[in-house]
């Protein structure tokens, strides 16, 4: 089999999880398409949605058919940083102290509700997150490979919560939304479970594994090989400068977060099978890969203002290259 072939057959095991995931989860083909985007470019992923909307079952799903594995922690206000990284423990039996693994030893970390833990314990993970390895005992342990993090915020509920620092929000390769589902994806899901679907039991619901840990492999190789002309990475530019000089914005998108925006939309138009990037590829991904990194002043905010409105009105401003 040619290499052509080899990374044909790759996009198409991608390509094939959307529908595989939809076995399960109904109607979020935006946030599955953004996982897929993360795991091809070693990004973590911070999810928004009311609880309910299956982020939880997404993760599980997109695991399941991807054959790898998956761990889900619940960040409480008690949860301490060795009970997400493991810790030092003593064995009666051989008289030795031995580390025994976290949680985060896994290939796809579910952090559900990250911002009700204290910084102390958010900082254990963001060194996992961007070092890709944990310390314990003074000794760096690496974590697994592909490993992200995928992490969940309840966008209405915020009494009792330690928000995530501009430090960390901007480790985020993306930032998904998963809005409530439209009236005939709700039916869809109660048809579902009126004929025995249980969440629990994703086999039985026909979700196997599409693609594994090889075909993700070539895929990575395939996306570092796309090619961004000047023009593109000048119209990234301008794009994050132009957040910058915005009036609503306090603090505009930093040069990772331009990188960031490189790197999903090299992954985007490999997905869609092509060998260059577009700026119609970079706008595609701008509103996921640049959300969470803009701080808008309260006074805008109370105005009204978004993130996503800022990011659309650059959008509409910054002129788009021929």
């Amino acid at each position: 089999m040619t290499s052509t072939d080899t990374t044909s057959d790759a996009r198409n095991a991608l390509v094939a999880l959307r529908a595989e995931v939809g076995k399960a989860v109904v109607g979020n083909d935006a946030a599955v398409t953004g996982l897929i985007i993360a795991l091809l470019c070693r990004g973590h992923v911070l999810v928004e949605g009311v609880p309910g909307v299956a982020k939880t079952l997404l993760v599980r799903a997109l695991a399941t058919a991807l054959d790898l594995g998956t761990t889900r922690i619940q960040f409480t206000p008690d949860l301490m940083p060795g009970d997400v990284t493991g810790s030092i423990v003593y064995d009666s039996r051989s008289a030795e102290f031995s580390f025994r693994e976290g949680p985060v030893f896994t290939n796809l970390l579910l952090a559900d509700e990250i911002n009700r833990t204290p910084p102390k314990t958010q900082s254990a993970l963001l060194e996992a997150m961007e070092e890709r390895q944990v310390s314990v005992d003074g000794r760096p342990r690496p974590l697994p490979d592909p490993f992200i993090v995928i992490a969940t915020q309840n966008p209405v509920e915020y009494e009792g919560t330690y928000p995530l620092p501009e430090a960390q929000l901007d480790r985020f390769l993306l930032k998904l939304t998963v809005p409530l589902p439209a009236r005939e994806d709700e039916i869809g899901v109660l048809a579902r479970h009126a004929q025995g679907f249980d969440p629990r039991d994703l086999s039985a619901a026909g979700v196997r594994p599409v693609a594994g840990a090889d075909q993700l492999a070539v895929a990575r190789a395939a996306v570092a090989g796309v090619t961004v002309g000047p023009e593109v990475l000048g119209y990234i530019v301008d794009l994050c400068r132009a957040t910058r000089a915005m009036p609503s914005v306090r603090l505009g998108v930093s040069p990772r977060g331009a990188t960031a925006l490189l790197a999903a939309t090299r992954a985007w138009a490999w997905l869609s099978g092509r060998a260059f990037a577009t700026p119609d590829d970079v706008k595609a991904l701008a509103r996921p890969a640049l959300r969470h990194r803009l701080n808008l002043r309260p006074e805008a905010e109370l105005e009204g203002a978004t993130a996503d409105g800022v990011i659309e009105r650059v959008l509409a401003t910054v002129p788009v290259p021929r």
